[in-house]
């Protein structure tokens, strides 16, 4: 390498980073914006006790599930081991899907979006793929790989390589072409290109791609963990309504979802951190 290209790459790389990722770097939230929000949970508090507990009559089957049976049984659930043996499981197998998806869908997207022959050939079988719901190969995933993790992982991943794939892709079709004009003015090779300007460029519209995928992942993950396994929050679920505990299992399902927009709101973090950061 001759001519300081690595270091001219570099600040080239940090200044795609910082373009490309620029919408990944807004602001925290205003403190109105966040009474908002809180307005808009006690709302939908309101709205589940106006439906659960007012609208049904004195012993109605929907008040097992109102929020005077629910809140007591979720503090009681947050407190025992069994509850976050279960959340550990259904975490751990959404980081492996993830992982598997990640190590799929950047190289492919990276090709993808630097070909456009390999684009145009690629595209239609892709979105038919993308469009073809994971819990549809559910049965196909069972007879090959049998029951326990190694099926989820497979529908969990398969769910969550189409946003990755795609917005790298699309990072690097928005890739000015005058950041990779200056890498090889400065004699950059194609492996420090793609380390110091590639990559750093389209690391906002990767973790744009990342939080979609974490999202779709957890969505997808409940009705994978009822294919047979003994552990995770969609066999809680199940294993809950076999109890008739159904304030449990309404409890489990406010689990769900409060650990669902904690990731989320730890993929946004990350996005701010990293993707503003234009790091090398």
């Amino acid at each position: 390498m001759q001519y300081g290209g690595g270091e001219g790459a570099g600040q080239a790389g940090r200044l795609a980073g910082q373009r490309a990722a620029g919408a990944a770097g807004r602001p925290h939230p205003a403190p109105h914006r966040v009474l908002l929000g809180l307005s808009g949970l006690l709302l939908l508090l309101l709205l589940w006790w106006f439906g659960t507990s007012t609208l049904v009559a004195g012993h109605g089957f929907a008040r097992r599930f109102a929020p005077e049976a629910t809140l007591p049984v979720l503090a009681h659930l947050v407190v025992t081991p069994e509850l976050w043996l279960h959340v550990g499981v259904s975490l751990k197998r959404v980081l492996v899907g993830l992982a598997l998806s990640l190590a799929v869908g950047i190289p492919v997207g990276l090709l993808v979006g630097a070909s456009p022959r390999t684009e145009a050939a690629t595209s239609p079988a892709f979105q038919f793929l993308r469009m073809t719901s994971p819990l549809s190969w559910m049965p196909i995933a069972i007879m090959l790989f049998g029951v326990g993790d190694v099926p989820i992982y497979f529908l969990l991943a398969f769910a969550a390589v189409w946003p990755i794939l795609l917005n790298t892709a699309a990072g690097v079709r928005q890739l000015n072409p005058e950041w990779l004009l200056l890498g090889r003015s400065l004699a950059a090779t194609r492996a420090e290109l793609l380390l110091h300007i590639i990559l750093p460029g389209i690391l906002g519209h990767v973790l744009t791609g990342v939080r979609l995928a974490i999202g779709i992942s957890w969505i997808v993950l409940v009705p994978c963990e009822m294919l047979g396994v003994q552990a995770g929050l969609g066999y809680f679920i199940l294993d809950t309504r076999d109890r008739l505990a159904y304030p449990e299992l309404m409890a489990t399902i406010l689990v769900v979802g409060m650990t669902g927009y904690a990731l989320d709101s730890l993929a946004r973090s990350l996005a701010r951190r990293f993707g503003s950061a234009g790091v090398v």
